[in-house]
């Protein structure tokens, strides 16, 4: 058999090489020629898997290793019997660091989270550990929803007009879709940052287009948005710079990056190409994966609040700051940044020592949020 695999995929180089004659190639340079006796593809969200491209081919399966599938026409793929498959929930342990990192930067700007609400829209795999997170840190929350909401009743639920209103920090976390009873295609347009509450933080890591540009740098201008946080852009990688510039924190594309979320999702694609062709690789694992020089935090003696320790031992985790300063200086530069992204570790890596005045509502808190406390 032969896979087409994109060549930016962590763990998977050696992988399907002894069953198959592998030709790994950048995603966005992948085309019909290469495909055309291609039994399996492997792609990220820079590869357009539509009729275009994969029409006259040979090719029986479909495989992102990623959560979204907005880049793949799953319409066409099932008509014409190509089965598809993606890695849902896989990197969303580390969109939580990511949220996190900035909760812990506006924590240390003086927010203190029992009297702040955070909307969060969409509340699926991702949302729902950013409900978790924001509960740990002590954040009012609302949720919205529509589907989940359908299914298991409104109750926990409220309509995004209400949670725009109500919410002092709203973060995006649905999928991109174009059309229909639940479309999500400029979902934050101009008519809804009208409802936005005067001063909130606006974060979207879920979809360039649910958040459009046009009323990103309104709601900037007119102070309807006191802070803007993204890491996804329409039109990436060709990013609006005026936008980019007006911006509190923007990264390049990489909420999702940390080392353990790109493992999942090599996991999963693997795993899914396994069962497809019955391969011998259904248990495969990738091994060695590479960790912090010291993955280790001591705890000072202070008696400050909870919230104040956690949010400077997720910052020992992950600055975010620091890709919103490699973007800065070079916005040009955003695929390259993507493909050679450093080593980032979630928060069960890293091991915390209290100190003997360490209160237990601390402790509690950061091992709510998943760090080892030891």
């Amino acid at each position: 058999m032969k896979v087409v695999v994109d060549d930016k995929i962590p763990a998977l180089k050696g992988v399907l090489d002894p069953y198959a004659d592998v030709l790994y190639k950048e995603g966005k340079a992948i085309s019909k020629e290469d495909l055309v006796d291609a039994d399996a593809l492997i792609v990220r969200t820079r590869t357009l898997c539509n009729k275009d491209l994969l029409e006259g081919t040979s090719v029986r399966m479909v495989a992102t290793a990623t959560i979204g599938t907005d880049h793949m026409d799953l319409a066409w793929l099932e008509q014409k019997g190509i089965h598809w498959c993606n890695a849902p929930g896989c990197n969303s342990g580390s969109v939580k660091q990511y949220i996190a990192s900035v909760l812990a930067h506006l924590i240390l700007d003086g927010t203190v989270p029992s009297e702040t609400t955070l909307g969060i829209v969409g509340v699926g795999m991702v949302g729902s550990k950013i409900e978790s997170l924001a509960k740990a840190l002590g954040f009012k929350v609302l949720l919205n929803d529509p589907p989940r909401a359908r299914r298991e009743g409104a109750d926990k639920f409220c309509s995004l007009d209400y949670l725009l209103s109500n919410s002092d920090i709203v973060t995006f976390h649905t999928p991109l879709i174009r059309q229909g009873e639940d479309a999500t295609f400029h979902l934050m347009d101009e008519s809804k940052l009208a409802l936005l509450k005067k001063g909130a933080v606006v974060i979207n890591s879920s979809r360039g287009e649910v958040c459009e540009t046009r009323a990103m740098l309104k709601g900037l201008d007119n102070g309807q948005i006191s802070r803007l946080v993204l890491d996804v852009w329409e039109n990436e990688p060709n990013i609006d710079s005026k936008l980019h510039n007006k911006v509190w924190i923007g990264t390049p594309h990489i909420a999702g990056y940390s080392v353990d979320g790109k493992s999942n999702g090599s996991t999963m694609t693997i795993h899914a190409i396994a069962r497809e062709f019955g391969l011998p690789l259904q248990d495969w694992q990738p091994t060695s994966l590479p960790v912090p020089d010291y993955p280790f935090i001591h705890l000072d003696n202070n008696s400050e609040p909870a919230y104040l320790t956690a949010a400077k031992a997720i910052l020992r985790t992950y600055d975010i700051l620091e890709d919103d300063k490699r973007l800065r200086e070079d916005p040009e530069d955003f695929e390259k940044q993507r493909g050679s992204y450093p080593v980032r570790r979630e928060f069960h890596i890293w091991e915390i020592t209290p100190s003997r005045a360490t209160r237990p509502e601390t402790i509690e808190m950061l091992m709510a949020l998943g760090f080892r406390v030891k």
